[in-house]
């Protein structure tokens, strides 16, 4: 699977060099991306058995049941908080609270209305309209906000957001 387009397009706004957080990396598309433009890349995931399979001296694969157990990363700051496809509402706060100053939250998931297309249809793990912009009020600074129907025809309703923290 080929990175978001949307973290593709932010990826420039991540201060050079600086550690990028990825969560529920999956197979580590996002977290290879990073880490082929310089960036050192903590990867994390309930399931590591893909992103273990190739190793990367710049990616520190680390496992964790991201709504079970300890925050995995406690107390580290990261110049760069990637998530795509994953909801965990619990979680939120602390993604936002992981950026470091000049460091952005780059997060993109289904929201939504995405039932209508495919999975996931549970409303626990789809956004609802302004969530993302809830999550950062007061703490991040809004660079990029959307929400709606991706595809022509529409195959996915998503909800995305790059937040910069001042």
């Amino acid at each position: 699977m080929k990175p978001s387009a949307a973290i593709q397009r932010w990826l420039p706004l991540v201060p050079t060099g600086g550690a990028v957080l990825d969560v529920a990396a999956g197979s580590g598309r996002h977290a290879r991306l990073f880490a082929e433009h310089g960036h050192p890349v903590v990867a994390l995931d309930r399931d590591v058995t893909v992103l273990r399979t190739a190793p990367d001296p710049h990616i520190e694969v680390l496992a964790a049941d991201l709504e079970a157990d300890p925050w995995p990363v406690a107390g580290r700051t990261f110049a760069a908080v990637v998530v795509t496809n994953y909801l965990w509402r619990p979680l939120l706060p602390t993604l936002v609270a992981s950026v470091q100053p000049g460091g952005v939250l780059l997060y993109e998931t289904f929201a939504v209305g995405n039932e209508r297309y495919g999975r996931p249809r549970n409303p626990d793990f789809l956004l609802r309209p302004g969530e993302l912009l809830a999550a950062i009020r007061g703490e991040l600074r809004l660079r990029e906000y959307g929400h709606g129907a991706e595809g022509l025809p529409p195959a996915a309703v998503r909800q995305r957001i790059c937040a910069i923290r001042p």
